[in-house]
């Protein structure tokens, strides 16, 4: 089953957890980075996974641009849903939010994978922000593996 992991991502977690579901994919398994390609071709996949992130309380503009251009093929092929969040309290209605309902609905698995503070990759701004919202004062991470393999092992086990 050829597959189209597409993504967005502002400081690097989300593609550390598309990586992640590569990984434990079939072979014939591809990452598109939406910062880096302006579209995907989506009509040579039989099978699409879509994550993004949350920063303050939004999706990435990218991935809302994909779901409305790609709408009828991601409701044709089977999808999976990502989100990387840190806000564990927020994180389902963040989800409801940043995916459209009818792709919720058909979505094979969606998953909450958890998200990072990496404040290296931060501006000035966002690291006194986090550090007041985390209590923390150095880069954490709170990606939840078993998330990870939950998705995989829904989109992947009939292949």
């Amino acid at each position: 089953m050829k597959t189209a992991i597409v993504f967005s991502t502002k400081h690097g977690t989300t593609q550390k957890v598309a990586t992640m579901i590569r990984d434990l994919a079939p072979a014939d398994t591809e990452l598109f980075n939406l910062n880096e390609v302006k579209d995907v071709d989506l009509a040579e996949f039989d099978c699409i996974i879509l994550g993004g992130s949350i920063h303050a309380g939004t999706i990435q503009k990218s991935i809302n641009k994909f779901c409305a251009k790609h709408m009828q093929e991601l409701t044709t092929k089977p999808l999976g849903l990502f989100l990387s969040c840190l806000d564990e309290e927020k994180a389902a209605a963040q989800f409801n939010t940043a995916y459209p309902e009818v792709l919720r609905q058909h979505a094979r698995s969606s998953k909450l994978t958890g998200g990072e503070a990496l404040y290296e990759r931060m501006n000035f701004i966002e690291r006194l922000l986090m550090k007041k919202i985390s209590g923390k004062k150095e880069s954490f991470s709170r990606i939840d593996r078993s998330k990870v393999e939950e998705l995989a092992s829904e989109m992947f086990a009939e292949v």
